[in-house]
């Protein structure tokens, strides 16, 4: 027999909706009560499953029994004539569900429904906060409903609380960047911030596969020492930044596109972003977000928002990765605890986990690209979506912002930190020498340097190259011994 599906899965199958199938499916099922079945099953018993195949008795089921998907649910009240929803909340004017599903029933069809009844009953959020985070609520007094989604009732992302970004968010990220940097030395904070600036432009640019020139990652630099100015984001600043961003001045935007793009592997089409007219209109609704901070929402995780749906949205031809990776620094500066100057070094991490990042990528364009036909002739690529607006209006951003928190705990207790005792190494290193030995002050400072990071070992080659220049072996043997000492397990901090 068949497995019967219910709830979202039943509306997106029967509607024919283009969606993405959204685990756990709901399937009735040999149990006593609404239970996980597998990972991606929810065992849903026979007495509770709708009975027929009315489109609104599943929606109304999967609002209570399911987690929330806005993609299927406005696309389903697209489907539901307002006379059907009218008399269903009439019916039950106090009924959460009934009251929730009028809200979402205008805002997917842009349209006021009509009722002579006037709801009641406590205040019912879109979102249980329990289950997902959640912005400030905005209150909706004719249905008595609280907008609480990450964004607005036309552009909404849903990010489930799971047991990964619990833990990171716990970890409050943010007040242990404030506690690293007021326990350092000021010098060596701004040579800490100069390198965060320096290795996050270079690995930005490796991401992309590209070698940018010495005026390229100098400029990309000042550019992320801008993230802190906290410009308005609008479609010219946003224009400067892109020119700033690419290598080809042939590739320098005057606007926002206005024909399609898409992201390839060799000659296969792995994403197409939304036509250019539904591409601005999200713009707008990104910049709108990334400009006003929400105090409910972690500022992080409006950071890797913002920076997901930028790229996403792909509003530009060119630059749009290493762009979206500027925006998670311009949202997260708006912080205090980030205003000396500081970034998280994330794109070094996100280089050395680019699997996990490509997988976070991944979790939406991949089903983004089943709902476009494109294929290749030549040169050309001739696209047709086949999908509808709501795909990326809302989806699950859930996989992004736990890569982005992981990836910034990361950024500051390997990278920043490690550059920090890096740093303070190589002063004690130098003195050290500087004191025991005479030499001029450029060998010594490469001798140093090229020590260090070699663990601590001065290679051969290294040492025949300063003996080559006069240096006798007997002192570059005993500079490099001391700076092995200082390198030691042993040594003191």
């Amino acid at each position: 027999m068949a497995a019967r599906y219910v709830g979202y899965e039943f509306l997106r199958e029967s509607l024919g909706l283009t969606a993405f199938q959204q685990p756990p499916l709901a399937r009735v099922g040999s149990v006593t009560r609404v239970s996980p079945f597998r990972e991606d099953i929810l065992a849903i018993p026979a007495g509770v499953a709708p009975d027929g195949d009315d489109p609104l008795d599943h929606l109304l089921f999967a609002l209570k029994h399911e987690a929330m998907n806005l993609q299927t649910a406005m696309l389903t009240l697209q489907r539901i004539p307002s006379g059907t929803l009218t008399a269903a909340f009439e019916a039950r004017p106090t009924g959460q569900y009934t009251r929730l599903a009028a809200f979402l029933w205008e805002q997917a069809n842009q349209a006021e429904l009509p009722s002579a009844v006037a709801a009641a009953g406590p205040y019912v959020p879109v979102f249980d906060p329990a289950h997902y985070l959640t912005g400030t609520a905005q209150r909706n007094i004719r249905w008595r409903v609280d907008f609480n989604g990450l964004g607005s009732p036309r552009f909404c992302l849903t990010v489930r609380r799971t047991a990964g970004i619990e833990a990171l968010l716990a970890r409050d990220i943010l007040a242990q960047v404030q506690t690293f940097v007021a326990s350092m030395d000021p010098d060596l904070l701004d040579r800490a911030v100069r390198w965060a600036y320096l290795s996050e432009t270079e690995s930005s640019y490796d991401i992309e596969r590209e070698t940018p020139t010495l005026d390229k990652r100098e400029a990309f630099a000042r550019l992320l020492a801008r993230a802190r100015e906290q410009e308005p984001l609008t479609e010219d600043a946003l224009t400067a930044l892109q020119n700033l961003a690419v290598t080809n001045p042939f590739d320098r935007a005057t606007g926002f596109r206005t024909s399609q793009n898409w992201l390839r592997n060799n000659r296969r089409i792995t994403y197409l972003p939304p036509p250019p007219a539904l591409g601005a209109e999200l713009m707008q609704e990104i910049m709108r977000w990334a400009n006003t901070p929400d105090p409910a929402v972690p500022p992080l995780v409006r950071a890797a928002l913002v920076s997901f749906a930028f790229v996403f949205v792909h509003p530009f031809m060119d630059g749009n990765g290493r762009l979206s990776r500027f925006l998670f620094h311009q949202v997260a500066c708006q912080d205090p605890r980030l205003s000396n100057g500081l970034v998280l070094p994330v794109s070094i991490a996100m280089k050395r986990h680019e699997r996990d990042y490509l997988a976070a990528l991944e979790s939406f364009s991949k089903p983004a690209r089943q709902f476009w036909d494109a294929t290749t002739v030549d040169t050309q690529v001739f696209a047709d979506f086949r999908g509808a607006p709501e795909i990326y209006r809302y989806w699950d951003a859930t996989a992004c912002v736990e890569f982005s928190l992981r990836m910034a705990q990361e950024a500051l207790e390997k990278d920043l930190q490690d550059e920090s005792a890096y740093l303070q190494r190589f002063d004690r290193a130098w003195r050290a020498v500087n004191d025991a030995l005479d030499m001029n002050n450029d060998d010594l400072l490469l001798l140093v340097q090229s020590t260090l990071q070699n663990g601590g070992v001065l290679s051969n080659n290294r040492r025949k190259q300063f003996v080559a220049k006069g240096h006798p072996a007997e002192i570059i043997d005993r500079a490099a011994e001391i700076v092995a000492g200082l390198c030691a397990p042993d040594a003191p901090p």
